[in-house]
């Protein structure tokens, strides 16, 4: 797991880097920075998309996934649960006597945006499976590497709060690591790709929230990762 601690350590340092740099920036340049990290989001998104799915052998799983997991997520709230937990620990870490803000803070959008461009990639989910079969960290050390700048960026835009985005990273690189413990063939590349196709869609909806073209509300849209990981869970359990 020491591949995985070490990319956990570099975004919050990463998050610290770029709070304290955001002090000295005034806000017509924090406003070009959401700009470019909109269209940054857009533009990773899409490669995502257009580089897994020729790869894909289930080309109408991810409508599907997308579909089932939006309706489960605006049933479970997600999004707004989501914000409130954003408001709670934003009021954490604000010092005293700081003016507050309410629900229209950017920072859940950042937080979001965030937790996908660290979750989202082949580093992040290959890696922990080579680290737990052949204790090969590389993968990880160059997504730590990655991660860093990503991280420092975002909070120029977003503060201290992108520290929170670590703790989900930690869990999700957990998962892999566990499942490679577990089983060897407890993620197929059909599973990563189509995983990775998802991500890019939900990693481009967040690019549109962040322009304010459209505010899709990515945190709803969650499940459609675990509806991706039912449906290959029950093709291994059927022999499909």
């Amino acid at each position: 797991m020491i591949g995985t601690i070490v990319n956990t350590s570099t975004i919050i340092i990463g998050a610290i880097v770029g709070a304290s740099l955001k002090r000295g920036i005034k806000p017509k340049y924090q406003q070009a920075l959401f700009n470019a990290m909109g269209l940054c989001s857009l533009a990773l998104g899409f490669n995502a998309f257009c580089q897994n799915m020729p790869k894909s052998h289930y080309p109408v799983l991810f409508i599907v996934s997308l579909a089932v997991g939006s309706l489960v997520g605006y049933r479970l709230k997600l999004d707004e649960r989501f914000k409130r937990w954003v408001d709670r620990k934003k009021t954490q870490t604000l010092p005293v006597g700081r003016v507050r803000g309410g629900s229209d803070s950017p920072l859940s959008e950042g937080l979001s945006t965030g937790i996908l461009l660290y979750c989202i990639g082949t580093f992040s989910m290959v890696g922990p499976v080579l680290s737990a079969l052949y204790g090969d960290n590389t993968y990880l050390y160059t997504n730590a590497t990655l991660d860093f700048i990503t991280s420092a960026v975002l909070a120029t835009t977003y503060g201290i709060g992108m520290v929170w985005a670590a703790p989900v990273l930690f869990c999700w690189q957990g998962m892999f690591y566990l499942m490679a413990k577990l089983s060897a063939d407890a993620i197929t590349d059909d599973m990563r790709t189509e995983l990775c196709i998802v991500g890019g869609v939900l990693i481009a909806a967040s690019g549109l929230s962040i322009l304010k073209l459209k505010d899709c509300k990515t945190i709803n849209m969650l499940p459609a990762f675990v509806v991706v990981a039912l449906f290959f869970a029950a093709k291994s359990l059927w022999g499909l």
